[in-house]
């Protein structure tokens, strides 16, 4: 197949692929990081984060499973096998997420919402990805490596299986997946949540879009003859990497992110046709404008500082239990809590 494809084109349809099920899940499952954090903050609902919480155990679960088969290889994931800052966890965690509340969406959702005919979302998309290219290749990348070097992995891979399994002896993938069962089962613990079928489903069907990018691109790194990193999900630099190869394609190869890119937005367009909402939108408010193109551009460069946005560490690094995944999502929670409570009460002391 890979001699039929090429390799970048099989990349592609990889991220394609898992792709289509997030914008699917996007739009026909409201699956959402700043909507799950509002409902948590201002509606006392934490359903959609308990989505989150199924996507990661689901994650969790089957990547380690696939390692315990010999299908996949955590350790040879971005999140473990390059050193971890966790300065630059907290700072681009937090930059991402007040800019994404400013922005009114992530990367994720502002593709979604794309894909549904915002026009908003898709100037929302632009700034963040060129944003987040000023900081990983052009001017700011200098400061950037001086300030959080990246580094390979010297000793133990910074991940939390790897950790406890160092510790007790324990095999790694007995250990991921027992935690992946931990998590699975706090998110499922309240029976509102499960009287919401639909929410689990795509809860799980998220978590196995970000398997499948492990999966596929693992497979295409070990019978492939190009260089490959196995990769999953991630809406930060991809966004760049698209539109660098929508003006350059005859000169630059396909790859795992513009198809996932890609996918996203298809998928939500399919879901807004299905449900029915697909309508073009655009932002009639100068001032609201200028707030969502400032928050766009914070997230591309924490996305970046960070290694990744609410995808990329919220559920592709979980998915390997890296140690910066739940310290960028606490930040990044954090960071939205703070700009949501700019936009809603203006910085009013809380009564």
């Amino acid at each position: 197949m890979l001699d039929t494809l090429g390799e970048p084109t099989a990349l592609a349809l990889v991220g394609l692929f898992g792709g289509v099920l997030l914008g699917l899940a996007a739009r026909l499952g409201r699956f959402c990081s700043l909507g799950a954090i509002e409902d948590a903050l201002y509606g006392n609902d934490f359903n959609r984060l308990r989505m989150w919480g199924v996507a990661i155990g689901t994650a969790v679960i089957a990547v380690f499973g696939a390692f315990a088969l010999g299908w996949v290889d955590p350790a040879e994931a971005i999140y473990l096998s390059l050193g971890w800052s966790p300065l630059a966890s907290i700072i681009g965690g937090l930059l991402f997420g007040y800019g994404m509340a400013l922005a009114g969406n992530c990367g994720f959702g502002a593709l979604a919402r794309a894909g549904g005919g915002d026009f908003r979302s898709f100037v929302i998309l632009l700034v963040m990805g060129l944003s987040a290219y000023i900081v990983l290749s052009g001017p700011l990348a200098a400061p950037r490596v001086a300030l959080f070097p990246t580094v390979p992995v010297a000793g133990a891979h910074p991940g939390l299986a790897h950790l406890a399994s160092s510790q007790t002896g324990l095999p790694v993938a007995l250990v991921g997946i027992a935690i992946g069962l931990v998590i699975l089962g706090i998110a499922l613990g309240r029976r509102s949540f499960l009287a919401a079928p639909a929410q689990v489903v795509w809860g799980a069907v998220v978590g196995l879009a970000i398997v499948s990018g492990w999966l596929g691109t693992t497979w295409i790194a070990a019978n492939g003859f190009e260089a490959t990193q196995p990769a999953s999900h991630t809406f930060a630099a991809p966004l760049g990497e698209s539109m660098l190869y929508l003006m350059t394609a005859s000169a630059r190869p396909l790859s795992f992110g513009v198809g996932s890119v890609a996918g996203v937005l298809l998928g939500a367009f399919a879901g807004s046709l299905i449900k029915g909402h697909f309508r073009w939108e655009a932002c009639e408010d100068p001032r609201e404008l200028r707030r969502q193109v400032f928050g766009a551009a914070l997230m591309g460069a924490g996305a970046v500082l960070a290694v990744g946005c609410t995808v990329g560490q919220g559920l592709s690094a979980f998915s390997v239990l890296a140690f910066s995944a739940p310290v960028t999502a606490a930040a990044i929670f954090a960071g939205a809590a703070l700009g949501l409570r700019q936009l809603i009460t203006g910085w009013l002391p809380a009564e």
